[in-house]
C-alpha cells in the first residue's frame, strides 16, 4: 500500500499540521507577557491542544500496535513499524516538553497572583498610628484592587466567548448530526428498494426458468415436424407484426 493510500500516513499528516501549529503558538506565547488576558487564553488553548494530540497520537499508537500483530495482513514489514513507532513516539515527546512548559509558566503565574494578593493583605493590616504609611498603602491597596478587578473582568470576558464559541461548536455538531440521521434514513431507504428488487428479480427469474420449461415440454411433444411448424408460424407471425408496425 502507497504512503498515499495507507490511512495511517494521513492520519500522521493531520497530526503533523496540528503539531507544527502548537509550536508556532508556543513561541508566541513564550514571548508574551505574563499576567495578561491573552497569556491566560493561549494557555489554556496550549494546554488543550496538547491533550487532543497526545489522545490522537495515542489511537494512531494503537493501530500500530494491531498491524504488528500480523504484518503480512496489512502489507508492511518490522522496518516500517519500527519508523512508525519512532515517529508516535517523537510526537509525544514534543507534544509533552510543550505541555510541561506551558503547565510551568501557569503555575508560576498563578504563585505571582497568589503573591500580589497576600501583598494586599498586608498591606491592609498596617497600624493605624502611620497615618501616612497607611494612607499610602491603601492606595496601594486600591491600585491593585483595580488591577485584580481588571483581570478578573478580562477573565470573564475571556469565559464569555468561550461559552459562544463552544455554543456555536454546539450547534454545527448538531446540524451534522441532522445531517448524519438524513443519510442514514435514505440509506434505509435505498436498502429496502434494492431488497425489493432483489425479490423482484428472483421471481421474475423463477417465471421465466418456468415458461422456458414449459416450451422445452412443448417442443419435445411436438417432435421434428412440430418444431418446424412452430418456427415457421413464428417467423410468418414476425413478417406480419413488422409490416403492421413498420408499413402501415
Amino acid at each position: 500500500m502507497s504512503s498515499a493510500q495507507d490511512p495511517f500516513y494521513i492520519v500522521k499528516e493531520e497530526i503533523q499540521e496540528s503539531i507544527d501549529k502548537l509550536l508556532s503558538t508556543f513561541h508566541q506565547w513564550e514571548h508574551m507577557p505574563s499576567n495578561t488576558g491573552e497569556q491566560v487564553h493561549l494557555t489554556k488553548e496550549l494546554i488543550a491542544s496538547c491533550e487532543s494530540i497526545e489522545w490522537q497520537v495515542d489511537e494512531l499508537n494503537k493501530t500500530i500496535t494491531v498491524a504488528a500483530r500480523d504484518p503480512a495482513w496489512y502489507g508492511i514489514d518490522e522496518v516500517e513499524l519500527e519508523k512508525r513507532r519512532r515517529w508516535t513516539s517523537t510526537a509525544l515527546t514534543q507534544v509533552g516538553t510543550v505541555k510541561k512548559s506551558v503547565e510551568a509558566g501557569k503555575e508560576k503565574n498563578v504563585s505571582v497572583t497568589a503573591g500580589l494578593s497576600g501583598m494586599r493583605q498586608e498591606l491592609m493590616r498596617l497600624p493605624d498610628d502611620r497615618a501616612y504609611q497607611t494612607g499610602r498603602s491603601n492606595h496601594m491597596a486600591n491600585d491593585n484592587e483595580d488591577f485584580i478587578s481588571s483581570e478578573s473582568d478580562r477573565q470573564l470576558l475571556l469565559i464569555k466567548q468561550q461559552d459562544q464559541e463552544l455554543d456555536e461548536l454546539s450547534a454545527s455538531v448538531e446540524k451534522i448530526g441532522g445531517v448524519g440521521l438524513t443519510i442514514h434514513e435514505e440509506l434505509l431507504g435505498q436498502e429496502k428498494l434494492i431488497e425489493e428488487l432483489s425479490l423482484e428479480m428472483d421471481s421474475t427469474k423463477n417465471r421465466l426458468d418456468f415458461v422456458q420449461k414449459k416450451v422445452a415440454l412443448v417442443m419435445k411433444k411436438a417432435g421434428v415436424r412440430g418444431q418446424i411448424m412452430i418456427i415457421a408460424f413464428l417467423v410468418i407471425l414476425f413478417i406480419i407484426l413488422f409490416v403492421l408496425v413498420f408499413l402501415t
